[in-house]
């Protein structure tokens, strides 16, 4: 059973930066991908970032590009998620997303195993 657990969010200043972490376990990551994604009240799911578990290649959403870094420790079995230069509309739960393909996606339904959520709050 995979379980996806987030750690890390909180209420920063517009401007601040944050690191959330996504705890992985109950199987070897090696063919998945790792994504995470955010819902902001009354929107949809959004893509943001994500990461191939066994090249660590990545991509982002243009909204988070040279802001946001995503990056994922194999000792650990943990994907992190860099928030810099973070700005009130970046206000969201953030999701960690696990999916068996080596292909990144952007679209959440086709992500098999999702974490619980984490908020995260920027302040103007």
């Amino acid at each position: 059973q995979v379980q996806l657990v987030e750690s890390g969010g909180g209420l920063v200043q517009a401007g601040g930066s944050l690191r959330l972490s996504c705890a992985a376990s109950g199987r070897t990551f090696s063919g998945y991908v790792m994504g995470w994604f955010r819902q902001a009240p009354g929107k949809e799911r959004e893509f943001v970032a994500g990461i191939r578990w066994t090249d660590m290649s990545t991509a982002y959403a243009d909204s988070v590009k040279g802001r946001f870094t995503i990056s994922r420790d194999n000792a650990k079995n943990t994907v992190a998620l860099q928030m810099n230069s973070l700005k009130p509309e970046d206000t969201a739960v953030y999701f960690c997303a696990a999916r068996l393909s080596l292909v990144v996606t952007i679209e959440p339904n086709r992500y098999n195993y999702w974490g619980q959520g984490a908020q995260v709050t920027v302040s103007s």
